[in-house]
């Protein structure tokens, strides 16, 4: 039914919906679908959305309704993190199929009942004992360097993040998949692989020990062709000297190294119910800079987490100007609908948020330039 269509797609958030990207346009291509750029007229788009923050959910409203404005007979799917949250608000003109965060793998399947049917068909599914979805991609944009997702889901519950009821519980890729595709993707030509998941750090964990990030960074190492390895965010708890130590025998891994800091005051990494203290990680960054003596660290800083006094957000400062980070990410905290920090008292106004945005970035243009 969708056969010598054209389809276009647009993504919004991480690197992990970047992959279910790229695994749903093979099965578009696959099914005959002629993908374009997502500026060009097109018969199907696929908007992959996100609903980290308030401004995840306006961009990716948005960009469905540009979708129909673009050409009203086209057959819009939406997917990924919004569309799991908030399913029935997403039932906008053009709209034919709204995916949650699994099932991506059927999507030209699903769509073509939407259609036979002539409906808004939405497939989103509970994800309490989701597995992970074997999807598996063969080809990326890129020339050189591909994603790889090995992880899904997340159980930290912190303060402010909506993650883990948008994407349910940790999962971990089998080993054996891991070195599948690393296979593929070296035969196709790439040369780097960024392993990435939704919360990269728990890879494994569920399995109480019997595999950890260490053993599938391992099984891609191996592999003839991929030259250099890079790895998603980490959280600063993984950082052991074991874990560092496992890393200095992989000379393929790049070291260059993303550790979420969001504060750097221990007061608020307590409201927040991040499991380290500012303390914590700059020892994890101490360990990772005597190991690579060439070594970069990148981070996302939150500013305006409720009740951050101006003495707390110099406690941050502080502690971003110790770490002396190659790159900072900086954002404002956005209330998400059901988390404990929606609730919670002095909310800081958003003047005062912007005002301490401008700050750090300043703070992270200078060590960057450091």
């Amino acid at each position: 039914m969708i056969e010598n269509k054209t389809v276009a797609f647009h993504t919004l958030g991480c690197k992990v919906n970047q992959y279910d990207t790229q695994a749903m346009r093979e099965r578009f291509e696959e099914a005959g679908c002629r993908t374009v750029e997502f500026e060009e007229k097109a018969d199907i788009y696929v908007v992959n959305t996100c609903t980290v923050t308030g401004t995840g959910d306006k961009k990716s409203m948005q960009t469905i309704r540009r979708c129909h404005r673009k050409n009203p007979e086209a057959a819009i799917v939406v997917t990924g993190c919004l569309a799991q949250r908030a399913a029935d608000e997403l039932k906008l003109p053009g709209v034919r199929l709204v995916l949650g965060t699994q099932r991506r793998g059927e999507v030209v399947q699903l769509l073509e009942k939407a259609l036979e049917q002539d409906c808004a068909l939405i497939a989103v599914e509970t994800l309490r004992q989701a597995p992970f979805e074997h999807l598996m991609v063969h080809a990326h944009e890129g020339h050189t360097r591909a994603t790889m997702k090995i992880q899904e889901g997340c159980d930290r519950w912190c303060t402010y993040c909506i993650i883990p009821s948008v994407r349910g519980p940790i999962r971990s890729r089998p080993i054996e998949e891991i070195r599948a595709e690393a296979e593929s993707l070296a035969k196709a030509g790439f040369r780097e692989a960024v392993l990435t998941g939704i919360h990269l750090t728990s890879y494994g964990r569920e399995q109480h020990g019997a595999i950890t990030l260490l053993d599938a960074i391992r099984q891609v190492h191996e592999v003839e062709g991929i030259e250099r390895i890079r790895l998603g965010s980490l959280e600063p708890v993984i950082v052991t000297e074991e874990f560092v130590e496992g890393l200095k025998a992989l000379p393929k891994v790049c070291h260059q190294f993303h550790l979420a800091l969001q504060s750097g005051s221990d007061t608020v990494l307590a409201r927040m119910r991040r499991r380290y203290t500012s303390g914590e990680f700059l020892a994890a960054c101490a360990l990772l800079r005597d190991a690579f003596e060439d070594c970069a660290l990148t981070t996302d800083v939150m500013t305006g987490f409720p009740g951050e006094t101006e003495e707390e957000f110099m406690q941050t400062v502080d502690t971003c100007q110790k770490a002396g980070f190659a790159r900072m990410h900086v954002f404002p905290f956005s209330p998400r609908e059901t988390t404990p920090a929606a609730e919670m008292p002095d909310q800081i106004p958003e003047h005062v948020k912007a005002e301490r945005v401008h700050r750090l970035i300043a703070l992270g243009d200078e060590l960057a330039k450091n």
